[in-house]
């Protein structure tokens, strides 16, 4: 028996002022894989990452999560947004990292990572701060909990942003060019934790311009374009013998 892919998209649009800026995207990601998309600025990626972490609604489409429609449902022949409500708990299983990285100036490492936990899921303080703490351990951020933001490198504010959205044990981690705000010496120290996510069996999907990272860790390699997906391949096939003519031009630029 063949195992359901974790996550599933299905014919998804989105327009913005007149702009059609997805036009029917499809593709799966099995529990596990890593997913890197490349692509244009401007092509759609980051609006597909928007609309999979509910941040946003589709125009129409269907978005799948262990086999179970989110985001909306479908009423009367029509497709329906859900409540904000029901919106915050699917969120829940769905984990995002921003280009910039989002965290509150005002509030600690540990204090930015807590927040969900004691927000969303209602856990304790004192558990929070147990679980937050143990989170930054893992991304190399034990001795930094008590600082601020500000007080951070951008490469050591992207490990917090990441250990955020690993705290609420989401089921899909989404990274929007997770390195592309980062001075280039820092770029490896988050590359390194994304790794090792990747090793430890979580299920990504990577828009990045990185492409030695997506080379060597993703299962597969997607070009995006013009809010459609032009190419999907294994690493290997996708760099080495592209069958479209778009993503040869796509690679030549960035090799």
């Amino acid at each position: 028996m063949t195992q359901q892919p974790i996550l599933q998209v299905r014919d998804l649009h989105k327009t913005y002022n007149g702009n059609q800026v997805l036009k029917g995207v499809e593709f799966d990601i099995e529990k596990g894989q890593v997913k890197a998309v490349l692509g244009p600025s401007g092509s759609g990626k980051s609006t597909m990452l928007r609309l999979m972490a509910l941040l946003e609604p589709a125009d129409s489409g269907q978005i799948l999560l262990k086999g179970s429609r989110i985001g909306s449902r479908e009423h009367k022949g029509k497709s329906v947004h859900l409540s904000e409500r029901t919106l915050a708990i699917q969120r829940q299983e769905v984990g995002m990292v921003f280009q910039r990285f989002n965290l509150f100036p005002h509030l600690s490492a540990v204090r930015n990572v807590m927040l969900g936990l004691t927000s969303v899921k209602g856990i304790s303080h004192h558990e929070a701060r147990i679980q937050a703490r143990d989170m930054l351990q893992k991304v190399g951020l034990d001795n930094r909990a008590d600082h601020y933001p500000s007080e951070l490198s951008g490469g050591q504010q992207q490990r917090v942003a990441i250990a955020r959205a690993l705290v609420m044990n989401p089921s899909v981690m989404l990274f929007d060019e997770p390195t592309s705000a980062l001075d280039p010496e820092l770029v490896g120290e988050v590359l390194e934790v994304m790794e090792n996510l990747a090793e430890s069996g979580m299920t990504m999907i990577v828009v990045t311009h990185e492409v030695r990272f997506a080379r060597r860790v993703a299962n597969e390699v997607t070009l995006f374009d013009g809010g459609v997906i032009v190419e999907q391949a294994e690493p290997e096939e996708f760099f080495t013998n592209p069958q479209h003519e778009r993503t040869r031009k796509f690679l030549s630029h960035v090799h």
